[in-house]
């Protein structure tokens, strides 16, 4: 076959369907909310991540919140924050994160946080007093904290969800056989005892993953049997998108009728909540999954 057509089908399979354009962040809400994060000087994912559903989310008055910097400790193959050595802890961050929520007046709010794997607690001191300081200022507030691997260190995660948010999330991100090609630093089951622990602790637990990147639907059904045993109760599943061009490529772009399959089959598992499209992030629709 000739180099160039094999360029132009590889080219072609990789453009972008019609169901994965999204509309411009606009509006006075979203200016309220971008305003608000400048002017605390606070991180959010749907900037750092670059999540598509921004424009919806803040224009809606909300935002998830990235706590402990936006520089990561791991390189993970499909994420587009920034890794680095961060910067030292800001001690004075979960009161400004509290205020921000505060003056945005908002009924569920989301914090996440990079990985801080040189921090002997993983950042959890930063996690507890951030999710305390919120429950004073915005005591109507309900909140969701999606975190980090903790590497084992079960008493790292005993103190981050000391607190008890409504909902604890723990993203498993992708299919075991492709674990060391888009999370080469975190490990399967350690993921999966993590969220065991965190269900095994009373509280109401969630995960999401992405899809898109070679798995196979015996895969995704391998995963949610293991999520199923891991007493998760919540599921997100949504499409792999590559941030820059040193990212992992897109190995295919999922149709949404095959989301709607991975819903069904998450449903037939039990799951209480099942988030599956095209355009799903773990923090989509938040406010829904806490029950």
């Amino acid at each position: 076959m000739d180099d160039h057509l094999v360029l132009d089908i590889r080219s072609e399979r990789r453009k972008k369907p019609d169901w994965l354009r999204v509309k411009l962040p606009s509006g006075e809400a979203f200016r309220k909310v971008r305003g608000l994060v400048d002017q605390y000087k606070l991180h959010t994912i749907c900037e750092s991540g670059n999540c598509p559903n921004m424009g919806e989310c803040w224009g809606a008055g909300t935002a998830t919140f990235m706590i402990l910097g936006n520089i990561c400790t791991r390189g993970c193959s499909f994420c587009a924050v920034a890794t680095g050595r961060p910067s030292e802890l800001d001690l004075d961050e979960p009161y400004r994160v509290a205020e921000a929520i505060r003056l945005m007046g908002v009924k569920h709010a989301v914090l996440t946080s990079v990985n801080r794997d040189e921090l002997q607690d993983r950042g959890a001191t930063v996690w507890a007093a951030t999710v305390r300081e919120i429950r004073k200022a915005s005591p109507s507030t309900t909140l969701e904290t999606l975190i980090p691997d903790v590497k084992a260190n079960w008493d790292a995660l005993d103190l981050m969800i000391s607190e008890r948010p409504e909902v604890v999330s723990h993203n498993m991100e992708t299919v075991e056989p492709l674990y060391r090609l888009v999370r080469p630093q975190a490990r399967y089951k350690r993921s999966l005892e993590q969220l065991s622990r965190i269900s095994a602790a009373g509280l109401r637990t969630k995960t999401g993953f992405m899809v898109g990147l070679g798995e196979t639907r015996d895969d995704v059904a391998r995963l949610l049997d293991d999520l199923t045993e891991s007493q998760v109760h919540v599921v997100t599943i949504g499409q792999y998108l590559q941030p820059t061009a040193r990212h992992l490529e897109v190995a295919e772009y999922v149709h949404p009728d095959l989301f709607a399959e991975y819903k069904q089959m998450g449903y037939d598992r039990g799951f209480d909540f099942v988030e599956s499209g095209p355009l799903v992030r773990s923090s989509y629709h938040a406010e829904r999954h806490i029950g």
